[in-house]
């Protein structure tokens, strides 16, 4: 039986739902409007596309869309005042740097300048702490929408074997606290692994965040388990051209899995949508409000 298919972009599109009821409400009620400030370094085609995006669906819901850009050589001097002027500004409530920085910039430096209250991609050391200790952290987006379609579609995770593939500070790490923070039995595998497939093969759970394109094969999935697929890659097309997998085969993992997330399409759109939903979130901590149920983690 073919897995079922976990539909990112529909689940995206409720979760932007929840955003727009939720800032319709702080408008209405406390006049309210959350701000979110990107703040872009150079012209790198990527990442022009990605906060166009960003900047669209920040409208779409009603909150301020704010867009800082700076040419590729500015100073470090130049950018920290940039970030600091938004921590200044209590007109925005999210602050988001996009990377990667220049290599002349100390990306670390740069986020953790960031007031952690604002820091809506959670990647402030502070957030990074808080997240760990189990505290309320403002929580990187990727992870989060990663744990909220498990829950959508699992309901309670609690007791189950999940297995996280990758270590990165932006995605394995958080999504390991999340999920030990639902109460499963997580382990954080990566390239250096011994026996790496039967690792994945006790799974309920496996999130595939390694960035190697269609790495897990469908021998390495237990039956049922239900498969979040991290990864964007391009790979060659043999007709020509290229197209994007993620970092599991898909075919023949869904052809085991109960369920599993389709790239494009599947974690990708949740990414945004729950930078706005931190971005609400931010605000409403910042006002001590109640934050919106369905939002955090």
């Amino acid at each position: 039986m073919a897995a079922t298919v976990i539909d990112g972009k529909a689940f995206a599109a409720k979760v932007r739902g929840l955003v727009g009821e939720q800032v319709s409400k702080l408008k209405a009620d406390h006049g309210i409007i959350p701000g979110l400030a990107v703040v872009l370094v150079g012209d790198d085609p990527a990442s022009q596309v990605y906060v166009k995006s960003k900047g669209k669906m920040t409208v779409e819901v009603g909150m301020k869309s704010v867009e800082h850009r700076m040419n590729s050589d500015v100073s470090e001097a130049d950018l920290l005042a940039m970030v600091q002027s938004l921590n200044d500004d209590p007109t925005i409530h999210g602050i988001l740097v996009q990377l990667p920085l220049p290599d002349h910039l100390n990306s670390d430096l740069v986020i953790n300048s960031i007031d952690p209250a604002k820091d809506v991609d959670g990647f402030h050391i502070s957030n990074v702490g808080l997240l760990g200790t189990g505290q309320k952290a403002m929580v990187p987006c990727t992870p989060l929408g990663s744990l909220m379609m498990l829950r959508d579609h699992l309901g309670s995770l609690s007791g189950l074997n999940a297995v996280v593939i990758g270590r990165s500070n932006i995605v394995g790490k958080p999504m390991a606290q999340l999920l030990l923070g639902d109460s499963c039995t997580v382990t954080i595998a990566h390239s250096r692994t011994k026996d790496l497939a039967e690792v994945v093969r006790r799974a309920d759970i496996v999130v595939a965040a390694v960035g190697r394109s269609q790495m897990v094969p469908g021998d390495w999935i237990k039956p049922g388990a239900t498969v979040i697929d991290v990864g964007i890659n391009r790979i060659d097309k043999p007709e020509g051209g290229t197209r994007l997998v993620g970092d599991v085969e898909y075919e023949s993992c869904a052809a085991v899995a109960g369920a599993i997330t389709p790239v494009p399409g599947g974690v990708g759109p949740m990414t945004i949508a729950c930078l706005l939903a931190n971005t609400v979130t931010a605000c409403c901590r910042v006002n001590n409000l109640v934050e919106p149920k369905g939002l955090t983690a």
